[in-house]
Parts: C-alpha cells; sequence; structure tokens
C-alpha cells in the first residue's frame, strides 16, 4: 500500500462481500464495537476479511483474504493514540488482483474502508504477500485463520445454559461496527488467538472474538 492516492477516474466500480471476524484483547463482549474504550485501555488483536464475491472493475477478487494484526490506546471511534498496524495480502492473487486489494483496503478506493481508515489512523508497520488461511462453519459455530509461522486465530461462538442449541449471540445496530453500518455481529470466545510478526507479540486464549459480514460498494 502507498500513499499515492489514484485520480478518481482511475477507481473503477467495484463491489466486495465476504466474513470478517477479529480476535482481540478485550473480554467479551469487546467494548469498541458499542463505541467504548476497550477493557484494558488498550487494544491488539487479529484482524481478517474474506471476500466471498468481489469485483474490482474485471478484476474477480472472490476467495481471497486480507489479514491485519492492530493495535491502539484509547477509543478507537474517539479519541486514541498508539495505532498502528501490519497488512497481509493473500499470496495466492495475481498483479491485478494485489493492486485492486490495496486500493480496496487501503481506503484509496472509497466507501467504508476510506472512512475506517481515516478513524483508526494507524501507521503501517509492514505490508506483505503471504498465505492466508480461512475457515467458517456454514452455521457460524466456528471460525478460524492464520498465517503460518506468524498468526493463528481461531474462536467458537458464544453460547450458555440459557442459549437455544444452535442458536448464535447477535447484536444488530452496534455504535461501532468495524465493517461499518447495517451488519450482525455474532459473539464468539477465541480458542487460539497468537501473533509473533512486525512487532506484535501476544498468545492468548479465552478473549474475545466476533464475525460480521461485509458488504461495500465504490468509489462513492
Amino acid at each position: 500500500m502507498t500513499d499515492t492516492e489514484p485520480a478518481a477516474a482511475a477507481v473503477p466500480r467495484w463491489h466486495v462481500a465476504g466474513d470478517w471476524f477479529d480476535a482481540c484483547k478485550c473480554s467479551i463482549p469487546c467494548p469498541c464495537s458499542f463505541a467504548q474504550p476497550p477493557t484494558f485501555g488498550d487494544c491488539d488483536g487479529v484482524l481478517v476479511w474474506h471476500i466471498r464475491e468481489g469485483r474490482y472493475g474485471d478484476v474477480v477478487l472472490d476467495g481471497l483474504n486480507v489479514l491485519m494484526l492492530g493495535s491502539f490506546t484509547g477509543n478507537v471511534w474517539g479519541e486514541h493514540s498508539d495505532a498502528y498496524g501490519a497488512v497481509f495480502i493473500d499470496e495466492r492473487a495475481d498483479t491485478g488482483q494485489r493492486d485492486a486489494l490495496e486500493t480496496i483496503f487501503s481506503g484509496r478506493a472509497g466507501s467504508w474502508p476510506a472512512a475506517f481508515v481515516e478513524v483508526a489512523a494507524m501507521e503501517m508497520r509492514g505490508m506483505e504477500y503471504a498465505p492466508i488461511e480461512f475457515r467458517i462453519d456454514d452455521d457460524l459455530g466456528s471460525w478460524s485463520t492464520s498465517v503460518p509461522g506468524r498468526v493463528e486465530a481461531r474462536a467458537e461462538a458464544l453460547t450458555g445454559p440459557t442459549t437455544p442449541e444452535g442458536a448464535r449471540v447477535t447484536v444488530t445496530n452496534l455504535p461501532g461496527c468495524e465493517t461499518g453500518p447495517g451488519q450482525v455481529a455474532t459473539w464468539g470466545r477465541s480458542a487460539v488467538d497468537r501473533a509473533d510478526a512486525y512487532g506484535f507479540r501476544w498468545s492468548r486464549e479465552g478473549q474475545s472474538s466476533k464475525h460480521i459480514t461485509f458488504d461495500w460498494s465504490g468509489p462513492d
């Protein structure tokens, strides 16, 4: 990703839709999704996007993944500091797909990513192409991702003694929905959450995770 913003005319019509989830340091439920300060005053975690269907002009993006490690102090939706991240882009992407993914997820193609990049105001510590594994159950019972040897996150849908069998704990109209307005969050608990890359280093379990769909179109 570069700081060079393409001319508006150079950005074609595009659309991506799919699955996003995170696994973070916060207790369940992560206050950040409610536009509140994180549980411990700061937060770090894994964020991953899986594109089920996507096009950037004539470039097909179906099945590709983007993963980010991120950290910040304070309320990410308000006053915060020390925000930084590192990005992994699916190594299966060809040159055209890589350019499209970098343009969309850097915010340079407009739509929700542009708004979120502006709000988060993260310093990027690095970007690389890597194998990104992604899996999600059809019934949202669990979800997982990994960059072999660098990042691993796996979570199971939150449940309890009063949850009907097979039902999921969901929230609508989140005040701080990371994938934009109008999406539904399904809450989970991390079983594995590990990172060792670009100065990010942690290994934990039992903290917050959530799955949210995303559906973006641009360059508007």
